[in-house]
């Protein structure tokens, strides 16, 4: 069974999480991974949930105050090993869940062209592409996505 954790980004299973995300990342994003480094930090991120299966952690995700009433998903990830078994939308909707309860109204993320599974998560789960927002402007390997909360 799958349980869903409300965490901050100082839990030892997100930052080994991360560390294997990060890792995947820089082999997809290639040359183009110092770029998008630098908006992956922790360093604003105060609310993170990680998903396990039993006592293992499997999965993780986290938001960040973006603008006003709209959060940022950031750090999404879910071990390949674990893949396939709806975690990562269950991580997802936790996240909204949370956000919602903190007043936000609105969430929106980026993703890269690099990666069909989690373009096909999100739209699954009821997110829209939208216009490339903030650093995302003008980059055409990212995709952006919003969805209301309401």
């Amino acid at each position: 069974m799958i349980t869903i954790l409300r965490t901050n980004p100082d839990n030892i299973d997100f930052i080994q999480l991360i560390a294997l995300l990060d890792k995947d990342i820089q082999i997809r994003d290639g040359e183009e991974h110092i770029f998008y480094a630098q908006f992956n930090k922790t360093d604003s991120i105060k609310h993170v949930v990680v998903a396990y299966d039993g006592n293992i952690a499997v999965g993780c995700g986290a938001f960040k105050v973006y603008q006003g009433e709209t959060a940022e998903i950031k750090r999404m990830f879910v071990n390949p090993e674990n893949r396939g078994k709806n975690i990562a939308s269950k991580i997802l909707g936790a996240l909204e869940f949370w956000a919602k309860e903190l007043s936000f109204t609105s969430c929106i993320l980026e993703t890269g062209r690099r990666y069909p599974e989690a373009i096909a998560l999100y739209k699954k789960n009821g997110y829209s592409v939208t216009t490339n927002y903030g650093q995302y402007e003008g980059i055409d390997d990212s995709v952006c996505f919003s969805k209301s909360l309401s």
